[in-house]
Parts: structure tokens; sequence; C-alpha cells
């Protein structure tokens, strides 16, 4: 069954929504110094020197809060320009417009992004380090909807996003219950936000939708618990692959990439940060910068857990394979090989700027 859309009204305000994220960052002017797109190659090692003016776009909300809060953020090389624009669907429409450089987001948006026609490249990536006791997602479930189980999803509504994660959660789950597309009424509704999968649940428009298991699962189930709403485990697969990439013409720029190499490198050192201060992070991001109260920041960072970053992204590159096998089979579209985009020049980057603070950097970058 072809997926079903909601309302009009509700897509309109997506759309105005992720088109004021994105046009609320100014278009980038490429700085006089700015090689001509395509000196560099990809398989060139990653310049060292950044030139003066050199500048990025950057939609990387969480290492921003890190970098400004220890004063990092003065060791960048560069000009930078923080952009609030997450998920993906707002960087990959940022993307196509040409005014991000960076973008954070999970698994599936650079894959859809090559589907799409925007030609990018993964250039760090995570997981946390207890993916079982710390997903990523769970299903939330609507008050009355009478699903225990994932079979139960039998004939339900449920919140369809292709160009997500959300999206192969669904699949994924559908298939583990030995069910199909054809067997559920999928509601195409991309995540926008935490809340617009919760209020289409409260509101009877969905009967299941994939959710973040931190603050979002807590606040459905605080307000509305005790009406029947409940959430159940998506199908046993990892989900926690989190990611930042650029588009291709960014890379060939010999000056960006190099910024770009300066910024991963901190990256790194930013989520050893994170990992260290739990109490710190969830008061400077959660509470300061997302404005959650104390005990829903603090569970927001006790349900991520701890951060994992591989040495070795040969994992990372075989669940995109997987996710770019079973999404291309769902969505008609091309599969190609997972290793074209990634670029591995910046799998030893991440990994270096985290080890350092974990072995005591700290102290060495505080007398820096």
């Amino acid at each position: 069954m072809a997926p079903r859309r909601v309302g009009a009204l509700a897509l309109a305000l997506i759309g105005l929504s992720a088109a004021l994220s994105v046009y609320a960052v100014a278009r980038p002017t490429p700085p006089a110094s700015r090689a001509a797109a395509g000196d560099l190659p990809f398989d060139a090692p990653l310049p060292t020197a950044v030139p003066p003016g050199t500048k990025l776009v950057i939609g990387d909300p969480q290492t921003e809060r890190v970098l400004k809060h220890n004063g990092w953020d003065k060791e960048l090389p560069f000009q930078v320009q923080w952009a609030e624009i997450v998920g993906g669907p707002a960087v990959t429409e940022a993307f196509h417009a040409k005014v991000l450089d960076v973008g954070s987001t999970a698994n599936i948006p650079p894959i859809h992004a090559v589907w799409v026609g925007i030609p990018v490249k993964m250039i760090a990536v995570k997981f946390r380090d207890d993916p079982v006791r710390h997903p990523a997602f769970q299903f939330a479930i609507a008050p009355g909807a009478k699903i225990d189980s994932l079979a139960d999803l039998h004939g339900k509504r449920i919140a369809y996003s292709p160009g997500q994660i959300q999206g192969e959660i669904v699949i994924r789950s559908l298939e583990a219950a030995g069910l199909t597309p054809k067997d559920v009424k999928l509601v195409e509704l991309p995540s926008t936000s935490a809340d617009v999968y919760l209020n289409a649940l409260a509101g009877g428009e969905l009967d299941a939708a994939p959710i973040g298991a931190g603050p979002a699962v807590k606040r459905y189930l605080d307000r509305y618990g005790a009406r029947g709403a409940k959430v159940i485990a998506h199908s046993p697969h990892r989900d926690d692959l989190s990611t930042l990439f650029v588009r291709d013409e960014t890379l060939h720029d010999p000056a960006q990439a190099a910024a770009l190499r300066a910024y991963i490198r901190l990256w790194g050192r930013a989520q050893a940060w994170i990992d260290a201060h739990p109490a710190e992070w969830a008061k400077i991001y959660y509470q300061d910068n997302q404005g959650l109260s104390p005990e829903l920041a603090t569970y927001a960072v006790n349900a991520i857990g701890k951060t994992s970053l591989p040495k070795d992204w040969s994992e990372a590159v075989a669940y995109q394979q997987s996710s770019i096998d079973l999404m291309s089979r769902i969505s008609k579209r091309q599969p190609f090989p997972a290793a074209t985009i990634f670029d591995r020049r910046f799998e030893p980057v991440a990994a270096q700027g985290f080890a350092e603070y974990r072995r005591g950097g700290e102290a060495r970058l505080a007398a820096r």
C-alpha cells in the first residue's frame, strides 16, 4: 500500500518550518582564498594548513555548545557560522540550497541525499556503547490502539519518514514481525520535531510512531500515559549510528577540507568531554539550550549512555550497506556501495581527539 499523507495543513506547516530553518542561515560567500572546486581529489591526503578567510557553516548544535562552554571554539583555525539546522529533511534542504557545509544527523539522510542527487560524504561517525540498553528510538503507541507487540501493528496507521532513520526502523520492525508495508497503513510524515509525532498520536491521526527514546518518550508517557499511551521496543537492530556529513564539493576545496579536519579533531574531543561530564552536559545543553527541566535533562543524558567513537569504520560501512540494501528495495531506488559515502581520510582524526581527552588530556588542555 502506498504511504498515505497527512492533511494539507500539517504538511504545509512542516514544509514551512523546514524552509524557515534552512533560509534562516545566510548563504555563505566564498572567501577570496578559496581554491577552485575540484582541486583536491578524494585520494589525496587531507591538507593541514587552513588559509586565512576560510569559512564553514556548521549545523551541529551539540558540539557548538561544548566548544563554546570550554572556550575550544577559539582553537578553530577558520571562521565558523553556526546554523540551527538539525534533522534529515532540514539538512538535505540546506545542502540542496548550498547554505550549509556540515550537517549532523542519523544514518539515513546521507543515503537519501545521494538518492535525491546530492553527492555527500560522511566524515565522522559515532555509536552508543550499549545500544541494547540505550536504544535511540522506541515505538510510541496511541491511547486505545491495542498494540502490545510488533505483530499487533498489522492494519494500523504508522508514521513513516523514508528520508530519516525513523523510516528504516518502521520497515525493519515490520519485517521482524513477518509483515510488509502492504499489511499496514503508512502515513508519510517527516519527523521535523518530536512533537510532530506526539501530537499526531494524541490527536488520533496515528496508531504508532517511532520516537526518540529519551525526553520524547518521557514527555509522551507523562502527558498521555493515564489515557493508555505506552511504548514498545522496535525490532532488535542497532539504531544508534550518528554522523557528520558534507557535500562532496566542500571536500574538493583544499581550504575547507583542512578546516573540516581541524573541526573533526575538536568534535572527537567534545564527545569525550560529554561522556566525562554528564551533569554539566545536562545543564548546558538540555536545560539551557533545549529548555528542558532539570529532571528531564538528566533523563535525556541517562537515556543516551556513553559514546563509542570507532577507530575503524568498517562496522559503520557495513551498517550503512545494510540500510542501503533495505531501503532501496522498499523505495525502488538504486542501491550503491556504502563505501562511496564515507571519506575515510577522517577515520583517525575524530578518534585521535577522543582518545587525547580520555587519556587525561583535560589537564593539559586546561593548562594550555
